[in-house]
């Protein structure tokens, strides 16, 4: 019984906790009606918020408004830009009505050529051994570790020792 109300009890409290930050918390769904892509240095939109049709306007770091970036038209839901460069670019598409279907920010990857290297063999071949043995440490060293290593089962034989006769009864 205790145990319930112990459970029951954290559960309100993490619910109480748990729910305005849930409801403070944005929208996990993009509100725009459109969908990016980057694939290579191609970029492609696709919205179905426009059935008459539109443009795109790809807009890179340095273009701040529709009109100076890369227009497309829409053809059918899609419009794609060809040859773009790696960076950070932002995609707004309006509609021929003059409404707008949304923007995203995509980012294009720089192309990925595959580089060639040569294995060399080492000059000295492979260091190998038991774990610390590259490195002398020294009579100080040990002599600490074995110290601690001491105090250590000296401390654990007391905690013992002390469980023991408080079971019996002296204390």
């Amino acid at each position: 019984m205790r145990t319930t109300q112990i459970s029951l009890r954290s559960g309100l409290a993490v619910a109480a906790v748990a729910l305005p930050l849930a409801l403070a918390a944005p929208s996990a769904v993009a509100a725009t009606g459109i969908t990016v892509t980057a694939s290579g240095s191609t970029v492609t939109v696709t919205t179905t918020a426009c059935p008459g049709g539109g443009k795109g306007s790809l807009m890179s770091n340095g273009n701040a408004s529709f009109a100076s970036g890369r227009q497309v038209q829409l053809t059918g839901t899609t419009a794609s830009w060809q040859n773009v460069s790696p960076g950070t670019h932002t995609v707004a598409v309006i509609c021929t009505d003059g409404s707008a279907a949304g923007s995203q920010t995509v980012t294009v990857g720089a192309a990925t050529t595959p580089t060639v290297s040569s294995t060399t063999t080492p000059a000295r071949g492979v260091r190998g051994g038991i774990g610390g043995a590259v490195e002398d440490y020294g009579t100080t060293t040990l002599v600490a570790g074995g110290a601690l290593v001491a105090v250590a089962m000296a401390g654990g034989a007391w905690f013992v020792r002390r469980r023991t006769i408080r079971v019996r009864g002296r204390f």
